[in-house]
């Protein structure tokens, strides 16, 4: 079952597999996007600018259920000019 906040879903995982990918509010109240493949390996990114949550959710959304989640990633934030910098991975 997602996790929602405000209404909206913060957890998706993969339809075929053991993927994660969320978003969470560290204790700084920075915004991160934490991605795990099922195979103990994590990587975490801090979002660097304002957002929608509607778009960081959307873009999520269409990462999870691709093949490729990180990849797809990066390329729906770019498009909806979400800023993001590694923090973990």
């Amino acid at each position: 079952m997602p996790v929602q906040s405000g209404g909206l879903q913060t957890t998706f995982h993969a339809p075929r597999g053991a993927e994660f990918l969320g978003w969470r509010v560290s204790r700084a109240g920075r915004t991160e996007i934490v991605h795990e493949d099922g195979a103990a390996h994590r990587h975490v990114w801090r979002l660097v600018q304002g957002f929608a949550e509607e778009s960081l959710v959307e873009a999520l959304s269409l990462a999870v259920a691709s093949p490729r989640v990180v990849p797809k990633l990066l390329d729906e934030l770019k498009k909806r000019a979400i800023g993001v910098e590694s923090v973990i991975g």
